[in-house]
Protein backbone atom coordinates (compact mmCIF):
# COMPACT_ATOMS: atom_id res chain seq x y z
CA UNK A 1 0.00 0.00 0.00
CA UNK A 2 1.44 3.91 -0.81
CA UNK A 3 2.07 6.39 1.81
CA UNK A 4 -1.17 8.38 -0.25
CA UNK A 5 -3.16 5.47 0.07
CA UNK A 6 -2.35 4.59 3.87
CA UNK A 7 -2.75 8.35 4.76
CA UNK A 8 -6.20 8.41 3.39
CA UNK A 9 -7.17 5.05 4.87
CA UNK A 10 -5.94 6.25 8.21
CA UNK A 11 -8.17 9.46 8.05
CA UNK A 12 -11.09 8.37 6.92
CA UNK A 13 -10.68 5.82 10.17
CA UNK A 14 -9.92 8.81 12.32
CA UNK A 15 -13.34 10.49 11.07
CA UNK A 16 -15.17 7.20 11.90
CA UNK A 17 -13.82 7.43 15.54
CA UNK A 18 -14.82 10.96 15.41
CA UNK A 19 -18.69 9.71 14.65
CA UNK A 20 -19.40 11.87 11.56
CA UNK A 21 -22.56 10.87 9.82
CA UNK A 22 -22.69 8.08 7.46
CA UNK A 23 -23.79 10.25 4.69
CA UNK A 24 -20.08 12.67 4.92
CA UNK A 25 -18.13 9.62 5.92
CA UNK A 26 -19.30 8.11 2.37
CA UNK A 27 -18.31 11.63 0.54
CA UNK A 28 -14.88 11.97 1.76
CA UNK A 29 -14.57 8.20 1.05
CA UNK A 30 -15.31 8.50 -2.79
CA UNK A 31 -13.76 11.76 -3.33
CA UNK A 32 -10.55 10.77 -1.79
CA UNK A 33 -10.43 7.57 -3.65
CA UNK A 34 -11.15 9.30 -7.21
CA UNK A 35 -7.81 11.73 -6.01
CA UNK A 36 -5.73 8.73 -5.02
CA UNK A 37 -6.60 6.84 -8.52
CA UNK A 38 -6.13 10.45 -10.15
CA UNK A 39 -2.49 10.37 -8.84
CA UNK A 40 -2.23 6.57 -9.57
CA UNK A 41 -0.69 6.13 -12.79
CA UNK A 42 -0.81 2.37 -14.16
CA UNK A 43 2.51 1.46 -14.07
CA UNK A 44 4.10 3.87 -11.25
CA UNK A 45 3.33 4.13 -7.21
CA UNK A 46 1.27 7.41 -6.99
CA UNK A 47 3.09 10.74 -5.53
CA UNK A 48 3.74 10.37 -1.70
CA UNK A 49 2.12 12.81 0.46
CA UNK A 50 5.22 14.97 1.15
CA UNK A 51 6.18 15.12 -2.47
CA UNK A 52 3.22 17.00 -3.64
CA UNK A 53 3.25 21.02 -4.62
CA UNK A 54 0.85 23.17 -5.51
CA UNK A 55 0.88 22.55 -8.87
CA UNK A 56 -0.35 19.23 -9.08
CA UNK A 57 -3.06 20.75 -7.06
CA UNK A 58 -4.09 23.11 -9.23
CA UNK A 59 -3.38 20.14 -12.76
CA UNK A 60 -6.70 18.25 -10.79
CA UNK A 61 -8.80 20.69 -10.61
CA UNK A 62 -8.29 21.54 -13.69
CA UNK A 63 -8.84 17.95 -14.64
CA UNK A 64 -12.24 17.95 -12.59
CA UNK A 65 -13.14 21.02 -14.63
CA UNK A 66 -12.45 19.35 -17.56
CA UNK A 67 -15.05 16.52 -16.88
CA UNK A 68 -17.42 19.15 -16.56
CA UNK A 69 -18.21 18.84 -12.59
CA UNK A 70 -20.36 21.61 -11.23
CA UNK A 71 -18.60 24.24 -9.23
CA UNK A 72 -20.20 23.22 -5.84
CA UNK A 73 -18.91 19.46 -6.44
CA UNK A 74 -15.53 20.67 -7.15
CA UNK A 75 -15.09 23.00 -4.27
CA UNK A 76 -16.43 19.78 -2.00
CA UNK A 77 -13.33 17.55 -3.31
CA UNK A 78 -10.80 20.06 -2.69
CA UNK A 79 -12.98 20.75 0.54
CA UNK A 80 -12.07 17.12 1.35
CA UNK A 81 -8.46 17.14 0.27
CA UNK A 82 -7.81 20.28 2.27
CA UNK A 83 -8.99 17.70 5.26
CA UNK A 84 -6.69 15.26 4.46
CA UNK A 85 -3.90 17.34 3.74
CA UNK A 86 -4.25 18.92 7.45
CA UNK A 87 -4.69 15.49 8.88
CA UNK A 88 -1.39 14.34 7.05
CA UNK A 89 0.93 17.59 8.10
CA UNK A 90 -0.76 16.70 11.55
CA UNK A 91 0.94 13.15 11.60
CA UNK A 92 4.40 14.42 9.76
CA UNK A 93 3.29 12.74 6.65
CA UNK A 94 3.28 16.21 4.52
CA UNK A 95 5.43 18.87 4.44
CA UNK A 96 2.26 21.77 4.14
CA UNK A 97 -1.10 21.69 2.95
CA UNK A 98 -0.13 22.26 0.04
CA UNK A 99 -4.24 21.87 -1.09
CA UNK A 100 -5.21 24.88 1.11
CA UNK A 101 -2.62 27.23 -1.15
CA UNK A 102 -5.30 26.84 -4.26
CA UNK A 103 -8.07 29.36 -4.89
CA UNK A 104 -11.29 27.53 -4.73
CA UNK A 105 -13.70 28.04 -7.69
CA UNK A 106 -16.19 30.80 -6.85
CA UNK A 107 -19.85 29.33 -5.81
CA UNK A 108 -22.86 30.70 -7.68
CA UNK A 109 -25.48 32.42 -5.17
CA UNK A 110 -28.54 30.45 -6.22
CA UNK A 111 -31.55 30.51 -3.70
CA UNK A 112 -33.32 27.68 -3.68
CA UNK A 113 -36.86 27.73 -4.96
CA UNK A 114 -39.50 27.23 -1.67
CA UNK A 115 -43.03 26.41 -1.62
CA UNK A 116 -45.49 28.80 -1.13
CA UNK A 117 -47.55 28.53 2.16
CA UNK A 118 -50.67 27.90 0.03
CA UNK A 119 -48.77 25.08 -2.13
CA UNK A 120 -47.34 23.69 1.54
CA UNK A 121 -51.30 23.62 3.26
CA UNK A 122 -52.13 21.93 -0.06
CA UNK A 123 -49.47 19.28 0.01
CA UNK A 124 -50.42 18.49 3.88
CA UNK A 125 -54.18 18.69 3.94
CA UNK A 126 -54.04 16.63 0.70
CA UNK A 127 -52.26 13.78 1.86
CA UNK A 128 -54.49 12.96 4.92
CA UNK A 129 -56.84 11.29 2.14
CA UNK A 130 -54.53 10.30 -0.54
CA UNK A 131 -52.57 8.59 2.01
CA UNK A 132 -55.46 6.48 3.17
CA UNK A 133 -54.35 4.64 -0.62
CA UNK A 134 -51.04 3.71 0.74
CA UNK A 135 -50.10 0.72 2.50
CA UNK A 136 -48.62 3.02 6.00
CA UNK A 137 -50.91 5.98 5.85
CA UNK A 138 -50.63 7.17 9.00
CA UNK A 139 -46.39 7.06 8.64
CA UNK A 140 -46.45 8.88 5.61
CA UNK A 141 -48.75 11.72 6.83
CA UNK A 142 -46.36 12.20 9.57
CA UNK A 143 -43.23 11.82 8.04
CA UNK A 144 -44.63 15.08 6.02
CA UNK A 145 -46.09 17.35 9.08
CA UNK A 146 -42.85 16.51 11.45
CA UNK A 147 -40.89 18.04 7.81
CA UNK A 148 -42.29 20.93 7.88
CA UNK A 149 -43.49 21.53 11.39
CA UNK A 150 -39.74 20.92 12.73
CA UNK A 151 -38.28 22.11 9.70
CA UNK A 152 -35.55 18.86 10.00
CA UNK A 153 -33.26 17.45 7.67
CA UNK A 154 -34.42 13.99 5.78
CA UNK A 155 -31.47 12.57 8.03
CA UNK A 156 -32.57 13.73 11.01
CA UNK A 157 -36.10 12.20 10.40
CA UNK A 158 -34.90 8.94 10.14
CA UNK A 159 -32.39 8.80 12.67
CA UNK A 160 -35.15 9.72 15.40
CA UNK A 161 -35.89 6.85 17.78
CA UNK A 162 -38.91 6.39 20.41
CA UNK A 163 -36.76 7.76 22.81
CA UNK A 164 -36.11 10.74 21.53
CA UNK A 165 -39.82 11.83 21.56
CA UNK A 166 -41.54 13.92 24.27
CA UNK A 167 -45.16 13.87 23.38
CA UNK A 168 -46.31 15.47 26.12
CA UNK A 169 -44.33 18.30 26.16
CA UNK A 170 -44.24 18.55 22.05
CA UNK A 171 -40.82 18.36 21.82
CA UNK A 172 -37.91 16.22 19.74
CA UNK A 173 -34.13 15.17 20.01
CA UNK A 174 -32.51 15.16 17.20
CA UNK A 175 -29.01 14.66 15.77
CA UNK A 176 -27.52 17.06 13.26
CA UNK A 177 -24.60 17.12 11.62
CA UNK A 178 -21.51 16.15 13.23
CA UNK A 179 -23.85 14.41 15.83
CA UNK A 180 -24.84 17.46 17.92
CA UNK A 181 -27.96 17.31 19.11
CA UNK A 182 -30.49 20.23 19.68
CA UNK A 183 -34.56 20.13 20.96
CA UNK A 184 -36.80 20.87 18.49
CA UNK A 185 -40.16 21.68 19.30
CA UNK A 186 -43.03 20.37 17.04
CA UNK A 187 -47.13 22.00 16.36
CA UNK A 188 -50.16 20.61 17.51
CA UNK A 189 -50.88 19.29 13.97
CA UNK A 190 -47.49 17.33 13.55
CA UNK A 191 -47.83 15.90 17.60
CA UNK A 192 -51.78 14.83 16.45
CA UNK A 193 -50.02 13.29 13.15
CA UNK A 194 -47.01 11.65 15.28
CA UNK A 195 -49.47 10.18 17.90
CA UNK A 196 -51.82 8.78 15.14
CA UNK A 197 -48.56 6.95 13.64
CA UNK A 198 -47.35 5.66 16.90
CA UNK A 199 -50.52 3.92 17.85
CA UNK A 200 -50.13 1.57 14.65
CA UNK A 201 -46.07 1.11 14.80
CA UNK A 202 -45.07 -2.12 14.44
CA UNK A 203 -41.16 -2.74 15.03
CA UNK A 204 -39.22 -5.67 14.43
CA UNK A 205 -37.45 -6.80 17.62
CA UNK A 206 -35.38 -4.52 19.36
CA UNK A 207 -36.14 -1.89 16.38
CA UNK A 208 -36.27 1.67 18.52
CA UNK A 209 -36.27 3.83 14.64
CA UNK A 210 -39.29 6.06 14.74
CA UNK A 211 -40.02 5.52 11.31
CA UNK A 212 -40.33 2.03 10.14
CA UNK A 213 -40.46 0.16 6.65
CA UNK A 214 -42.71 -2.71 5.72
CA UNK A 215 -40.26 -4.79 7.54
CA UNK A 216 -40.39 -3.04 10.71
CA UNK A 217 -36.62 -1.83 10.72
CA UNK A 218 -35.61 2.11 10.44
CA UNK A 219 -36.62 3.77 6.96
CA UNK A 220 -34.22 4.98 4.49
CA UNK A 221 -33.77 8.56 3.86
CA UNK A 222 -34.20 7.07 0.02
CA UNK A 223 -37.51 6.07 1.04
CA UNK A 224 -38.45 9.18 2.71
CA UNK A 225 -37.15 10.74 -0.43
CA UNK A 226 -39.44 8.49 -2.50
CA UNK A 227 -42.68 9.22 -0.30
CA UNK A 228 -42.22 12.65 -0.08
CA UNK A 229 -42.15 12.97 -4.15
CA UNK A 230 -44.70 10.70 -4.59
CA UNK A 231 -47.50 13.36 -3.06
CA UNK A 232 -45.75 16.52 -4.49
CA UNK A 233 -46.55 14.62 -8.22
CA UNK A 234 -50.04 13.81 -6.80
CA UNK A 235 -50.95 16.62 -5.51
CA UNK A 236 -48.88 20.00 -6.37
CA UNK A 237 -48.06 18.14 -10.04
CA UNK A 238 -44.44 19.21 -9.10
CA UNK A 239 -41.72 16.34 -8.71
CA UNK A 240 -38.81 18.53 -7.63
CA UNK A 241 -39.81 18.80 -4.32
CA UNK A 242 -37.99 17.07 -1.68
CA UNK A 243 -37.39 16.81 2.20
CA UNK A 244 -35.08 19.71 2.01
CA UNK A 245 -38.11 22.03 0.54
CA UNK A 246 -40.04 21.40 3.25
CA UNK A 247 -36.97 22.85 5.47
CA UNK A 248 -36.63 25.77 3.22
CA UNK A 249 -40.45 26.64 3.67
CA UNK A 250 -40.63 25.93 7.21
CA UNK A 251 -37.31 28.58 7.78
CA UNK A 252 -39.02 30.71 5.10
CA UNK A 253 -42.17 30.87 6.03
CA UNK A 254 -40.78 31.73 9.98
CA UNK A 255 -38.62 34.84 8.82
CA UNK A 256 -41.77 36.09 6.78
CA UNK A 257 -43.94 36.25 9.82
CA UNK A 258 -41.94 37.84 11.92
CA UNK A 259 -39.69 35.21 13.85
CA UNK A 260 -35.75 36.91 14.10
CA UNK A 261 -32.91 34.88 12.20
CA UNK A 262 -31.49 33.96 15.46
CA UNK A 263 -34.40 31.53 16.51
CA UNK A 264 -34.70 29.97 13.25
CA UNK A 265 -30.44 29.51 13.74
CA UNK A 266 -31.29 27.44 16.71
CA UNK A 267 -34.36 25.80 15.42
CA UNK A 268 -32.50 24.51 12.22
CA UNK A 269 -29.34 23.62 13.44
CA UNK A 270 -27.20 26.24 12.01
CA UNK A 271 -23.27 26.12 12.88
CA UNK A 272 -23.28 29.75 11.38
CA UNK A 273 -26.00 32.74 11.24
CA UNK A 274 -24.91 33.50 7.44
CA UNK A 275 -26.50 30.51 6.43
CA UNK A 276 -29.52 31.03 7.96
CA UNK A 277 -29.15 34.38 6.33
CA UNK A 278 -29.83 33.05 3.09
CA UNK A 279 -33.53 33.48 3.91
CA UNK A 280 -33.41 36.70 4.48
CA UNK A 281 -32.24 37.08 0.49
CA UNK A 282 -35.54 34.93 -0.39
CA UNK A 283 -38.11 37.17 1.12
CA UNK A 284 -36.48 40.31 0.01
CA UNK A 285 -37.11 38.32 -3.58
CA UNK A 286 -40.82 37.35 -2.77
CA UNK A 287 -40.86 41.32 -1.39
CA UNK A 288 -39.60 42.43 -5.11
CA UNK A 289 -41.60 40.31 -6.57
CA UNK A 290 -45.07 41.59 -5.13
CA UNK A 291 -43.27 45.45 -5.35
CA UNK A 292 -42.62 45.30 -8.98
CA UNK A 293 -46.73 43.51 -9.39
CA UNK A 294 -48.34 46.30 -7.51
CA UNK A 295 -46.38 49.43 -7.03
CA UNK A 296 -47.85 51.70 -10.22
CA UNK A 297 -44.18 53.11 -10.72
CA UNK A 298 -42.09 49.83 -10.42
Amino acid sequence: MSELESGIAAYLEELQRKNVSAHTLNAYRSDLRAFLAYFSPPDSAPLNPSAFEVLHIREWMAHLHQTRLSTVTIRRKVAAVRMLFQYLVREGAARANVAKLVRLPKAPQKLPAVMTAEQTGVLLDGAGPKSEERPFPQRDVSILELLYGCGIRVSELVGLNVEDLDISQHWLRVRGKGRKERQVPFAGKAGTALTAYLDVRRPAIEERAVFLNHRGHRLSDRAVRAIVKLYATTLLGDSSIHPHSFRHAFATHLLSDGADLRSIQELLGHARLSTTQKYTQLSLTDLMHVYDQAHPKA
